[in-house]
């Protein structure tokens, strides 16, 4: 059984349960640990009655170290403070063989066991951003991404694992400064500094707009494939956002149209399902499954250029 972990607030929920939705369908056999970020979060999840989730409210696992951090960060850099805290907290009171941390804007199209097995005894799996050449530049924010992240619960893992949730308490914010930036840039060093780290070489594992240019993708059998035999086991929607009652911002990535259609598109239909009833962002127009297939005839690309990106725009209605 694999052990899973995230964390997320009411303002995710429909990231998180679209997530939830993907990871369930490719395995039965897991665990996920939810850490709710808020007491809506908490009150919304406990209604639906997950299968196979552990719901851990804020109260059960901040301590005073985590409350005086808190009031010197904004949430989104708490949340990074804590990344390395509710994996810790996992192993140590659920007493878990490993656990596995995943960002809620994931979404699965495999079973992410294959993954974990990869990196055999070692103690720590990370995941490497795999920039694209035009994303290179990117790599100033960390060469690894905190996107999906194993430690077992040994000595090896448990000596890294410690040492980033201090490292994260005493400085975790969203600047650069003496190369350090939130809470993945101190990943960069950790073959050297830690014994049994080992760095995912499944490409289909972190597959994102930040690297999805490198690959050609088709699908094929309900599998994306990124060239040759090899599938996609998960994509990072990162800076995929709800702009506005009728617009949707991809992020400031250039998107194949492919990679829009076969990847984007679908995700979108899946993230509607609970758009509606659990966020609070904008005001929401009840938008239906045809409605969606609607857009993908009506597709409109258009660029809005702001001081650093290019965005892409999808119209609802």
């Amino acid at each position: 059984m694999n052990i899973f972990c995230t964390l997320f607030d009411s303002n995710y929920l429909h990231f998180g349960l679209t997530m939830y939705d993907s990871l369930k369908e490719c395995s039965d056999d897991f665990i996920l640990y939810i850490f709710t970020f808020d007491d809506r979060c908490f009150e919304e999840l406990s209604k639906l009655e997950l299968r196979n989730v552990v719901l851990v409210p804020l109260e059960e696992f901040e301590d005073n170290e985590l409350l005086v951090a808190k009031n010197t960060r904004s949430k989104v850099e708490y949340c990074w403070t804590c990344t390395p805290s509710i994996i810790l907290h996992v192993l140590k009171k659920y007493k878990v063989h490993e656990c596995t941390y995943l960002d809620a804007d994931l979404f699965f199209y495999q079973n992410p066991k294959i993954l974990i097995d990869e990196m055999g005894d070692n103690s720590v799996l990370l995941t490497s951003h795999n920039f694209s050449k035009a994303y290179e530049k990117y790599a100033a924010a960390g060469i690894y991404c905190v996107q999906f992240m194993t430690f077992k619960n040994d000595e090896r893992a448990l000596i890294a694992l410690n040492w980033w949730r201090n490292a994260c308490l005493e400085w975790c914010f969203d600047k650069f400064e003496d190369n350090k930036y939130g809470d993945q840039k101190y990943l960069d060093d950790w073959l050297d500094r830690f014994e049994g780290v080992y760095v995912l070489k499944n490409e289909g594992g972190g597959v994102a707009p930040w690297n999805v240019q490198k690959f050609k993708i088709t699908s094929e059998n309900d599998k994306l494939l990124i060239g040759g035999n090899s599938s996609i086991v998960f994509y990072h929607f990162h800076n995929f956002k709800f702009v506005s009652s009728n617009q949707i911002n991809f992020g400031w990535y250039v998107l194949s149209n492919k990679a829009i259609q076969l990847i984007y598109i679908p995700y979108l239909k899946r993230i509607l399902k609970y758009k509606g009833i659990y966020s609070n962002d904008f005001e929401y127009k009840n938008i239906g499954l045809s409605d969606v297939l609607r857009i993908v005839k009506r597709f409109v690309k258009r660029k809005f250029v702001n001081y650093y990106n290019v965005y892409y725009v999808v119209e609802l209605l």
